[in-house]
């Protein structure tokens, strides 16, 4: 969502979802459950990318910033404060959005949208689309008796009225238990689906409740849409991710924070059971990031300056059979409240600070593996006690990490078929000999990946 203070804290996070109206999956439907977060990229750029690199690459689906009308600003958390539900926002306009949608299925791909749906804006004036509006008056769409009547911000996590009805950093906050609220908010989303959208990232979940945003899911054109809510986990807090997965997915916030943790400070060998072995929700209802735009920015998880930590995060993420994975992809930032270079527009990866984390090499040929390995067991788990990790994925794949300060040279048991593998993290051949068994070199801070139909490089 946006930030905690309006003046430049970070605010909430977001959260991988999906489901049908009885079972919720960890992916949208198909058999591929990775989601490149093209963040505050504008749709031209988003179609582009879809045909050169995401399509080919196999990622699934690719998330786009909100594409409603929103306050003026450079920041990005204008994004995040709606003033109409018009396509009318930083990122193009309902015709840009619509050829976007189009050539990223074209290119096989699909289009998640994040929805801000909880709030409007902190303030007053003329929006991105030329609409004027108060904080509690959106002419045409939204009135005072819209919002709830709590007009202060959140102040008690521990208190579940204050949540739900308490105003996020300041931004006026909707009575979604409302006929009218929920009827307007479904056109919102209908109309995105009328263009051809294919799931929701649903901003500060945790601030509605459940049943309305199930209320609400029930009224659109395709109740069983792919659904994931941002709902961060804390503590003892008195409204908790785990209530909102009878609507769909719910990020699980834990894994990124431990996933820092782990790779900072602790031990690789402690992730052999990483998920519902250390109290996660299920897997088929959680989404899973190693980073998001929120959390890059307030120092809760690793990002793209962590380097090789990083890197190695995201590679195991993919290996990992666990949620349906995020990988984030922004830009660099010195000042937290920045927003996208050029206005949104990537002209070509790693210029004008676009990191474009989704197309790293040592990323991007993990969604392939990813795809070829779904369904497959973890098997032939290995570790030294320390920073040093392997394991296969059935029959079908099987990855090393070496986070040690030194090289590491042995011998794997695997359960691969012999042959010639590629390993995708430096595109060099390996091969595995009759008895499953592989013998690499790992550099300090890299990790080998092979997987079944890869054989060269």
């Amino acid at each position: 969502m946006a930030r905690r203070t309006l003046a430049g804290v970070a605010a909430l996070a977001v959260a991988s979802v999906v489901m049908t109206p009885t079972v919720a999956q960890a992916a949208p439907p198909g058999n591929k459950d990775v989601t490149a977060v093209l963040f505050e990229w504008n749709f031209n750029s988003v179609a582009r990318e879809c045909t050169t690199t995401l399509g080919p690459a196999g990622y699934g689906s690719v998330q786009v910033s909100p594409p409603a009308e929103h306050i003026q600003g450079s920041q990005w958390w204008t994004s995040y404060q709606p003033v109409s539900y018009k396509i009318a926002g930083r990122l193009g306009d309902r015709t840009a959005f619509r050829n976007m949608v189009n050539t990223c299925h074209a290119a096989g791909v699909k289009v998640v949208a994040d929805a801000v749906i909880n709030h409007m804006s902190a303030g007053n004036g003329t929006g991105t689309g030329g609409s004027s509006y108060t904080k509690y008056n959106y002419p045409g769409l939204y009135s005072s008796p819209d919002f709830d009547n709590c007009t202060s911000q959140i102040t008690n996590y521990q208190d579940r009225w204050n949540v739900q009805n308490c105003e996020l950093v300041g931004l006026a906050d909707l009575d979604t238990g409302e006929e009218y609220v929920r009827k307007t908010i479904a056109g919102y989303l209908n109309d995105l689906l009328s263009l051809g959208v294919d799931g929701f990232r649903i901003d500060a979940a945790k601030h509605m409740p459940a049943a309305d945003l199930a209320n609400i899911k029930s009224r659109l054109s395709n109740p069983g849409v792919y659904w994931k809510q941002e709902a961060i986990y804390g503590a003892g807090e008195a409204v908790q991710p785990g209530e909102y997965t009878g609507t769909g997915d719910v990020q699980e916030f834990r894994y990124a924070y431990d996933l820092k943790r782990v790779f900072n400070n602790e031990n690789l060998a402690y992730l052999k059971n990483y998920g519902e072995g250390w109290g996660y929700m299920n897997s088929g209802v959680s989404g899973v990031f190693v980073d998001n735009h929120d959390t890059e920015r307030n120092g809760s998880t690793l990002n793209y300056k962590d380097n090789a930590n990083y890197t190695l995060a995201n590679v195991f993420m993919l290996a990992w059979p666990y949620g349906s994975p995020d990988i984030n992809s922004g830009y660099e930032f010195s000042d937290h409240d920045a927003g996208p270079p050029n206005g949104g527009q990537v002209n070509a990866c790693w210029q004008n600070g676009w990191k474009c984390q989704h197309a790293w090499p040592e990323i991007k040929s993990m969604v392939a593996f990813r795809n070829t390995t779904r369904g497959q067991a973890v098997t032939n788990w290995w570790d030294n006690g320390n920073d040093a990790i392997a394991f296969g994925r059935g029959n079908k794949g099987f990855v090393a990490v070496n986070h040690e300060s030194g090289s590491l040279t042995r011998t794997y048991q695997t359960s691969l078929p012999s042959g010639t593998y590629c390993n995708v993290q430096n595109n060099t051949q390996v091969t595995v000999n009759g008895s499953g068994q592989l013998t690499a070199t790992l550099g300090s801070n890299t990790a080998l990946a092979v997987y079944a139909g890869k054989s060269s490089c």
